[in-house]
């Protein structure tokens, strides 16, 4: 059977709405909620995952800093929550989930950097700078899509921008289990999902003249770096 991930291309938002992305207000009640989702995250991963970490002292206190991760299924978001050590943690979502009418309203209101994918989002980048500047640590998904093969697709050129535009560490986080036939499925059965979730040393990538060129060797630094945590079945494209 040919490779899924081979024959879609990567996710094109058909909806542009260049309202919603901006970067979050860490008011006081945005403050409250994040503390309220991180303590049901925590909640939901302790009653359902059977969770084995590992380099857990590598997760920043404090930024600017990117988190990089792979990206297998719904789980994923919830558990990143869950291990997470800090509220200035900014994540950038696809603008899809936006029109969900629950999930869509509670994840603006923890406040995600909202991100129409496959178009030059300049807007959502500018907001991810910003924030960086303000040292916060930025979360994505490299790979641009909760990967269709089970395994690392290729990467996107976001997070190598960000991080040679702002000099700043990146963090590579792995999991595995949580793909959403594994998950859901035990879930019917009232079984906890075995996940495993490494969190690896924080790495810089290198700037030169040519920003292109860059930002392509340094995509492949960070695809690799992700490749190395995981086991061999699910480097994919980098095994």
């Amino acid at each position: 059977m040919p490779d899924q991930s081979k024959l879609i291309p990567k996710p094109l938002s058909e909806r542009i709405n260049s309202k919603i992305t901006r970067l979050p207000r860490l008011v006081w009640w945005r403050r409250l909620v994040r503390w309220l989702v991180s303590w049901l995250s925590k909640f939901l991963v302790a009653v359902c995952v059977r969770l084995e970490t590992d380099g857990l002292e590598n997760l920043p206190k404090e930024g600017p800093a990117i988190i990089v991760g792979n990206h297998l299924g719904d789980a994923d978001f919830i558990i990143g929550l869950a291990i997470s050590p800090t509220h200035i943690i900014e994540v950038l979502t696809k603008s899809e989930l936006y029109e969900f009418p629950i999930l869509g309203k509670i994840l603006d209101l923890y406040g995600v950097i909202w991100v129409h994918r496959g178009q030059p989002d300049r807007k959502a980048l500018r907001s991810a700078l910003q924030a960086l500047e303000r040292g916060r640590i930025i979360a994505l998904a490299p790979e641009g899509r909760e990967s269709l093969a089970g395994a690392l697709e290729e990467g996107t050129g976001g997070a190598a921008y960000l991080a040679i535009k702002s000099s700043v560490p990146i963090i590579p986080v792995t999991i595995t289990g949580t793909e959403n036939d594994i998950v859901y499925g035990n879930l019917k059965r009232f079984r906890r999902t075995t996940v495993s979730l490494k969190v690896g040393l924080s790495f810089y990538l290198q700037s030169t003249s040519d920003l292109r060129e860059s930002v392509r060797d340094g995509t492949m630094k960070i695809m690799k770096s992700l490749a190395n945590q995981l086991p061999y079945s699910y480097r994919g494209d980098y095994s």
